[in-house]
């Protein structure tokens, strides 16, 4: 059976040291690295290239923030964020970014290694109690944008042109138009500048 690697990314020591304890004694997961911020959880990702990050949503550098650089870095890794919150809007935030799941911290090392397994196998987790406040119908569009997907949108948010993108990432223009395309679906937007905040604003 092949092992399944996991970075974990909390700025509490005792609660990543708990779960990193608990999970490296399950027989077949491997916890490649630890970190306490949103830098760290990119450099990991580039070192191990992990099966799966748990990313803290509150830490240092902001855990939403770092789907981004994961996603561009290794797009097979999934992202699986942890809140001791049950806001919602963190949760949408972190979905459309590109997080495969979402888990309230109260959850037990089972419930745990079950999330991860569920991310690893390519569905999505939630935790039933934030499920339940979400529409099913959010949680079911396809918003999850791609590694390259990701790169453009936030190139717009910057307010390059299409041009300007396109010589940034060494394409041609007519595949960023391409991406655009795909962003503006996924997103439910009609334009680039709404596209961008919605983005930025993770609605």
């Amino acid at each position: 059976m092949t092992a399944i690697k996991i970075a974990i990314v909390d700025d509490h020591p005792l609660f990543r040291e708990g779960v990193s304890r608990s999970l490296s004694e399950i027989e077949d997961f491997v916890v490649v690295g630890e970190g306490a911020s949103a830098d760290d959880a990119a450099t990991l990702t580039a070192s191990h290239r992990p099966h799966v990050v748990l990313l803290d949503v509150s830490m240092p550098g902001g855990g939403i923030n770092a789907i981004s650089e994961i996603v561009v870095r290794s797009p097979q890794t999934k992202v699986l964020m942890l809140t001791a919150s049950e806001d919602v809007d963190p949760l949408i935030a972190a979905l459309r970014r590109g997080a495969a799941g979402y888990v309230v911290k109260g959850i037990g090392s089972r419930g745990l290694a079950e999330a991860i397994r569920t991310v690893v196998g390519g569905s999505r987790y939630i935790s039933p109690s934030m499920r339940a406040k979400v529409e099913q119908s959010l949680l079911d569009r396809p918003a999850s944008l791609t590694g390259r997907e990701t790169e453009v949108i936030e190139l717009v948010a910057e307010g390059l042109s299409n041009k300007h993108i396109a010589r940034r990432l060494d394409l041609q223009e007519k595949t960023i138009k391409h991406h655009m395309t795909e962003i503006l679906s996924k997103l439910g937007a009609t334009n680039r500048t709404e596209a961008a905040i919605r983005w930025r604003q993770g609605a």
